[in-house]
């Protein structure tokens, strides 16, 4: 079991794929590794998601991932934890994680000590570089074109403000008012009309 502490920033692309790869490219940046992650939310029986918000319910959730990169399948069970502000930036967070054989028999598991998938969040990602520095285009099923990086220990950029002052210098074509989708959260609120 790994526990791992990194913080992220997460913007929405308001330009196509192709002409952000453009962008980046003439920046300076390379195309990496491509990967592709298939999320299963699962939720104890237990709580009334009437009552709860949508950020209460996905702080109870696991979610059991399925990843295929480069041509490796990973399997794992991920809980994260987040300590989020009043007006929604992410201020810090961790995810514990553990590697599985098999994700239906993760399933499997969780339904008979009480919990229930609520949702699947499917997405594909391209890893962009520039010395040392990554930036992945996520392409959520369903859903949007985002652009996600972490904070590293011992980088440049090891603290949020650091990260979204880089992205200011790239001036790439974001909605520069919101650096903290909430891809999950989005998610779920359409899943429940919210």
């Amino acid at each position: 079991m790994a526990n791992k502490k990194s913080n992220e920033v997460t913007i929405k692309v308001i330009d196509t794929k192709e002409n952000l790869i453009k962008i980046l490219i003439n920046k300076g940046f390379r195309e990496g590794r491509e990967f592709s992650l298939d999320d299963y939310y699962f939720i104890p029986n237990n709580i009334d998601i009437k009552k709860l918000s949508t950020r209460e319910i996905l702080s109870k959730a696991v979610i059991i991932r399925y990843i295929i990169d480069e041509n490796k399948i990973i399997q794992k069970i991920t809980f994260k934890r987040k300590n989020i502000d009043e007006k929604g930036n992410i201020l810090t967070q961790d995810s514990i994680n553990c590697d599985i054989k098999d994700i239906e028999e993760a399933k499997r598991l969780f339904e008979a000590i009480g919990y229930s998938e609520i949702m699947n969040i499917k997405e594909k990602d391209i890893v962009y570089y520039k010395n040392n520095f990554e930036l992945a285009l996520k392409f959520i099923e369903d859903g949007d074109f985002l652009i996600e990086i972490e904070t590293e220990e011992n980088t440049e950029w090891n603290t949020i403000d650091k990260i979204i002052k880089i992205i200011e210098k790239l001036n790439l074509p974001i909605e520069k008012n919101n650096y903290f989708i909430k891809k999950a959260e989005n998610a779920l609120n359409k899943l429940l009309n919210r």
